[in-house]
């Protein structure tokens, strides 16, 4: 899985730091930063939450096996 955050997109709400703190951050702006583009399985179930829990859909998963992201 590959994980992106579009910062224009973002409202600096903080679910994904909280919800994936290993995967993502905010910066000195308040808005994302993805600390792990490319996470380890493990970390999954908090980046799918991360994503669904996100407000302004800043954040994108992308498969790198082909199947789901």
């Amino acid at each position: 899985m590959k994980v992106s955050a579009d910062r224009d997109r973002c409202i600096g709400a903080g679910h994904c730091a909280i919800t994936a703190p290993g995967v993502f951050d905010n910066g000195d702006d308040g808005l994302v930063v993805v600390l792990t583009p490319e996470p380890e399985d493990g970390d999954r179930q908090a980046v799918d939450r991360a994503e669904r829990l996100c407000p302004s859909r800043a954040i994108s998963l992308t498969s790198t096996t082909g199947g789901r992201p």
